[in-house]
């Protein structure tokens, strides 16, 4: 049997939010160590170069290729940065993981202006200027894939208003961009995760709410960053060739069965 080729291989990819807020791994860590597994050369993009500098020393462990960016994504001059440095350290660029976001709870009324701008701008516009720096790139190339970080708070309610509306307009992105850029061949898809238990998370939930998100859903298990960055390496894999503007839900099956709520089960903010 001849030997498996990585999944990735010859492809360059940027990655947004690839550090972890605290200990452990979250869905950008997780999809950039991945992305490098299988043979990508992965831009590291993060606002906080340290935390890009932990996963860049993991992917050094493997002996894969990556490098580090700092940037703030809701800029436009910093995407437009980051999709030059991919070009001109790695002559290429085929994928992006756009996978920054922020949480806020509260209704409308208790949501502040300044939170609600806040929360669209990072959850939201990142993705749209980082996709608009990026999508040049890809046609130069001949094509690519997008994948955008939602939430099943954005296909039900979440008793948080901004970061419900947020991820839903991250779906509603992902489907526009899907029909408008098929014809250059690009693919844009959406992961929206459940209650995973990533960095961010930790001081959030105690281990009684941890126990609850964990068997509230069908699966009854507990879903990590990892489980994340193998749906993104999927979408951004050959093997998807023929998947654009899909929803996909990592969630252990917790949409199909129960109401989302806040109710006993802490705050689900970034991945």
């Amino acid at each position: 049997m001849a030997e498996r080729r990585p999944r990735l291989e010859g492809k360059v990819a940027i990655v947004t939010g690839a550090g972890s807020s605290g200990p452990g791994i979250g869905n950008g860590k997780a999809a950039a160590v991945l992305f490098a597994r299988e043979g990508a050369k992965v831009l590291l993009v993060d606002v906080v170069e340290e935390r890009a500098e932990e996963t860049l020393a993991m992917i050094r462990e493997e002996a894969g290729e990556a490098s580090v960016f700092q940037a703030d994504v809701t800029n436009a001059g910093d995407c437009i940065c980051m999709a030059e440095a991919a070009m001109e350290r790695y002559g290429r660029l085929d994928i992006l993981d756009n996978n920054v976001g922020i949480g806020r709870r509260g209704t409308i009324l208790e949501t502040s202006e300044e939170d609600w701008d806040r929360v669209m701008a990072i959850n939201l516009k990142s993705m749209v200027l980082a996709s608009k720096a990026a999508i040049p790139k890809m046609i130069e190339g001949g094509g690519g894939a997008i994948i955008n970080i939602s939430s099943i708070a954005g296909l039900r309610a979440h008793s948080s208003a901004p970061y419900t509306a947020s991820k839903a307009g991250v779906i509603g992105l992902t489907t526009s961009m899907a029909a408008d850029h098929g014809k250059d061949n690009i693919r844009v898809n959406c992961i929206a995760p459940g209650f995973v238990y990533t960095p961010i998370v930790v001081p959030r939930v105690d281990e009684a709410i941890r126990e609850r998100r964990k068997t509230v859903a069908p699966l009854g298990t507990e879903g990590t960053g990892w489980d994340v960055g193998y749906a993104a390496l999927y979408l951004a894999s050959d093997e998807a060739r023929w998947v654009t503007g899909v929803v996909l839900p990592v969630d252990a099956g917790l949409i199909t069965v129960t109401p989302f709520t806040y109710v006993s089960m802490g705050q689900h903010t970034r991945h």
